[in-house]
């Protein structure tokens, strides 16, 4: 085991950084990114568009296509029978990454609709995903596969396997296709914003239905959303992204009852509470996401930021560090210089 790696550990990101190469620019979609994933807990990957939260779950599966590529970092999987492989020292289409990707990790992609083959049936990809996976036949995989139907909740599943995903509701969709991430009990489960485009009782649902099973199976799930709400009801830790770095991390009520980078303070400040007066403008982060092929030198956030310190945060960049027990922030303000500019 590495020795990086504590045994509670599922999974350790270690400066990740995945970068795509384009004739106009680089672009650092992840760029030194760091985190730990509890066995059995939910982490909240939060941030707005842009900001690296996907192409993370993508470089962790080996699925980066060029002209992307992870240039640097290490991710470790403490795995079911003890070993602890670098992720990304195996090749993504190596039978190793294939066991791994959808055997021990599995993703619920953001789209289901088109995530899901329109030319064949849900039952033809939920038992491919199977048979990959495990030693059994056709006709076992489909028994597997109807009871994995079953389990998330959608009715008639020995008629809904033989259907086809533009056959299915939405919500209905989006059951099937946790259902085949869970197909073969993976312990952990990637969900990449499970909840987009669904009313919110449907929402609320698969919210439960991800609960509900992970108390079942005692897996691990990665939450990647920009729903502040979502990772408020779901997840045990969160971890705040910004420009491909993570800026703040920590207990998800510590985030929420005591952040500590600006840009954490000011995404929650735009959200509305219960008792938000009436008619009043929401704070908003002022500016917006800097252009990829032009990243602001020194703090990324330093051009939004209300907090920016001239001649500090636009000159050098901070490092993630530990501000107190339980977080951990990425800004000057908790440096000695900026310690003593807050006086």
């Amino acid at each position: 085991m590495s020795d990086l790696v504590k045994p509670e550990t599922l999974l350790s990101v270690r400066d990740l950084r995945t970068y795509f190469f384009q004739d106009e620019g680089t672009v650092k979609a992840v760029d030194g990114a760091s985190f730990d994933m509890l066995r059995g807990k939910t982490l909240g990957i939060v941030g707005e568009s842009g900001c690296g939260k996907s192409v993370t779950t993508q470089s962790i599966l080996g699925l980066i296509e060029k002209p992307g590529r992870v240039v640097s970092g290490e991710i470790f999987l403490n795995q079911a029978d003890g070993r602890t492989v670098n992720l990304l020292t195996l090749k993504p289409d190596s039978p190793e990454m294939r066991s791994i990707r959808g055997g021990e990790i599995g993703l619920v992609f953001q789209e289901p609709m088109t995530s899901f083959s329109p030319v064949h049936t849900v039952g033809d990809q939920i038992t491919e995903a199977i048979m990959l996976h495990k030693n059994v036949n056709k006709k076992e995989a489909r028994k597997i596969g109807i009871e994995a139907l079953r389990s998330v909740g959608i009715p008639k599943p020995e008629r809904r396997i033989d259907e086809y995903s533009f056959e299915l509701s939405g919500g209905l969709r989006q059951r099937a296709m946790i259902s085949v991430a869970l197909s073969c009990k993976p312990r952990l489960l990637i969900a990449d914003e499970p909840t987009t485009a669904l009313d919110v009782t449907t929402q609320a649902q698969i919210l439960d239905l991800l609960r509900k099973l992970q108390n079942e199976n005692g897996m691990a799930i990665m939450l990647i959303t920009h729903n502040l709400g979502v990772v408020a009801e779901m997840a045990d830790d969160v971890v705040v992204m910004y420009l491909g770095r993570v800026v703040e991390q920590g207990p998800v009520d510590d985030i929420f009852h005591n952040p500590l980078h600006p840009y954490t303070k000011a995404l929650l400040q735009s959200i509305p509470g219960i008792d938000s007066p009436p008619r009043v403008k929401l704070p908003t982060i002022s500016g917006s996401i800097p252009h990829p092929y032009n990243r602001p030198g020194g703090c990324p956030f330093h051009p939004r930021c209300a907090s920016f310190m001239a001649g500090r945060c636009d000159k050098a960049e901070p490092e993630l560090k530990q501000v107190n027990d339980r977080q951990k922030a990425s800004c000057f303000l908790y440096s000695a210089e900026g310690e003593e500019e807050k006086k």
